[in-house]
């Protein structure tokens, strides 16, 4: 899929693959896998926050959702990286802000321009203690090819 010879996506939504990755038909009819970018979720071993990061997903992206996809980079799987959007709203930054995702700070740079938003979304669910922040310390961490 070539999304990225684009920088702004007009696309609905297929499917959830996890909490952070979605599948999308653009409005050229090609499907591609689109990895929400700036933001991570547990990892499967911190299964109820990994399900919960889904199904969240799940609930604000079904099937037949149309999104803005602003891409920001993509990698040798063909995904697509980039920050998904509903009705003007980062789905990326919602994640971050109620507690099912944290920031990448590895990734962070490639989102330049939400980059504080992120950062202040993330001290906000970590100050209430919300989703994955209920425990003192969510190991996130992993080592993947970007």
């Amino acid at each position: 899929m070539a999304l990225l010879e684009l920088i702004l996506i007009l696309a609905t939504v297929t499917g959830v693959v996890d909490g952070k990755t979605i599948r999308v038909k653009d409005n050229t009819g090609h499907t591609g896998t689109v990895r929400l970018a700036c933001i991570d979720i547990p990892e499967t071993s911190q299964q109820q926050y990994h399900l919960a990061a889904k199904q969240k997903l799940e609930k604000m992206l079904p099937p037949r959702t149309p999104v803005v996809i602003r891409t920001v980079g993509g990698d040798e799987l063909d995904r697509t990286f980039g920050e998904v959007y509903v009705d003007n709203r980062s789905v990326n930054l919602r994640l971050v802000e109620e507690g099912y995702a944290v920031v990448d700070r590895e990734s962070l740079n490639i989102c330049d321009e939400t980059k504080t938003q992120f950062l202040i979304a993330q001290a906000n669910a970590e100050n209430k203690r919300l989703g994955l922040w209920q425990q003192l310390n969510p190991a996130i961490t992993k080592k993947v090819p970007r």
